[in-house]
């Protein structure tokens, strides 16, 4: 019996129930759960070669891709941990979540010029370093309770903190996925919304390979390509924001094309608009969506399809084995549950403020109605969400600062036709300095990720405080 009982037995196992199955699709090139197991093994090997052990941080920066599956799941057969980079993060940004996460060797598909870690290139290296590494299987020991994932979420101060998942809380979110989705043997999933997000992992990508469906991996995401795909492959699942399906509506191809195969859309990150539903609705298909953090691994509620229409707005009831609650008519939105993380990386402060008796405190104000479904109102958090990406207002605002010509400066979210939210930058000069919100905006560039920059800047001459001192962020919102 193996002594590993985290995700790293999976690939074996899956492969020893349907070896010649078809488990990842990458352009052209197709990798059956029998190739995938080994190629994992023999992966692991290297990175044991490499020094890595039970505990140590293997670190990936990369667009969607077949390496990030099997450095992940390598990473998992020898008990360590596997710690996803957003491709979109400047070289300070990436700098500090490396050393942070202490990471020994990163797979990388971008170039980078980071101290620390052993590094494989993905385009010139990585391919004959797996294939030097032993085709031995490895039998470590893991407890489901061990760190599987660090996965880095921009914090309220300006300093990003690493939420760590276990094996449990994967496996567990992936249980309430399948009951909540009849997802099959014979799925064919687009994962076409980045892997270094929880919801393209948690919510397509392990409940498929679970299931011994097959993964259509693609590296970036647009309209055309997903119309190209949905029809070369016949996909049947697949997710992503609100903006991305209402970008495939109104595509003139949208009218004509065939989505015949699509059995289940999987929606997140906001509401779907009533609007948007019955579009859909009119070529068959419905959405399912739901309620999640990073922390939360991350489905805490589900609105299965039946229900969109008469519960519009609503991010369903608590997940099969998860437990919701409002403080409150309106208030925090606690969750709890085998799928909750256990804490924050090197953080025991944010975790203890995160964590109450097993209840995650997410930082969001909802309501439930009587028959226990979750409305979303609003944040107690100032984060906004700009294209599925979260962003921290305090993280923005600590950059600005450090422009020379900056006294003071607030950001808020408002609302946008086609990111859902942006950011909008209030920044008072020094006295005698004078900046344009383009100035600005070329500053933040080397320092920040594209969605985190402001599009839009306001030059002011003082910003409204309480008598506290602090900013009136509300107030700000409705400023014309």
């Amino acid at each position: 019996m193996t002594r590993n009982e985290g995700l790293g037995a999976w690939p074996a196992r899956r492969a020893s129930m349907s070896p010649g199955r078809a488990a990842l699709v990458f352009e052209d090139r197709t990798t059956t759960y029998a190739e995938l197991a080994v190629r994992i093994t023999k992966l692991a090997a290297q990175l044991r070669r490499a020094g890595v052990a039970a505990g140590d941080r293997v670190g990936y920066l990369g667009k969607n891709h077949p390496a990030f599956v099997e450095t992940m799941f390598a990473t998992h057969v020898l008990g360590a941990i596997f710690v996803p980079f957003n491709v979109r993060l400047t070289a300070p940004e990436l700098a500090y979540q490396v050393a942070d996460s202490g990471v020994r060797v990163l797979v990388h598909a971008t170039e980078v010029a980071i101290d620390g870690p052993m590094t494989i290139r993905l385009d010139t290296e990585y391919e004959q370093w797996l294939a030097d590494g032993a085709a031995d299987p490895i039998d470590a020991p893991v407890a489901q309770d061990d760190i599987a994932l660090i996965l880095y979420t921009s914090g309220t101060t300006g300093r990003p903190k690493g939420a760590q998942l276990s094996h449990a809380n994967l496996i567990w979110n992936t249980v309430n996925l399948l009951v909540g989705v009849d997802v099959c043997a014979d799925e064919v999933t687009l994962v076409s919304a980045p892997l270094f997000h929880v919801a393209a992992l948690g919510q397509t990508l392990l409940p498929t390979l679970i299931k011994g469906g097959r993964a259509v991996l693609t590296s970036s995401w647009d309209v055309d390509g997903c119309f190209d795909l949905v029809a070369k492959h016949g996909v049947t699942l697949m997710f992503g924001v609100p903006t991305m399906f209402a970008a495939l509506a109104a595509s003139s191809r949208w009218a004509d094309a065939d989505l015949s195969s699509v059995r289940t859309l999987m929606c997140g990150g906001a509401t779907v608009p009533e609007a948007l539903i019955a579009t859909y609705q009119t070529r068959g298909l419905v959405f399912c969506q739901g309620y999640g953090l990073t922390e939360t691994a991350p489905g805490a509620t589900f609105l299965e399809a039946g229900e969109s229409v008469r519960k519009i707005g609503s991010a369903g009831v608590p997940a099969f084995f998860t437990d919701v609650r409002v403080r409150g008519e309106t208030g925090e939105i606690l969750v709890r549950g085998p799928n909750v993380t256990p804490g924050y990386w090197l953080d025991p402060t944010a975790t203890a403020a995160a964590l109450t008796d097993g209840w995650f405190h997410t930082g969001d104000l909802g309501r439930l109605d009587a028959e226990g479904h979750l409305y979303v109102v609003d944040r107690l958090k100032d984060m906004f969400v700009s294209g599925g990406e979260n962003v921290y207002p305090a993280e923005v605002e600590n950059a600005i600062f450090t422009h020379p010509a900056v006294l003071d400066t607030a950001v808020v979210g408002v609302p946008d036709e086609t990111w859902g939210e942006v950011g909008r930058a209030f920044v008072v000069c020094r006295p005698g300095a004078c900046l344009s919100a383009t100035e600005i905006r070329e500053f933040l560039t080397p320092r920040l990720a594209k969605h985190k920059i402001p599009a839009h800047v306001e030059m002011v001459t003082e910003l409204p405080r309480t008598g506290s001192g602090k900013v009136r962020k509300a107030e700000l919102r409705r400023w014309p």
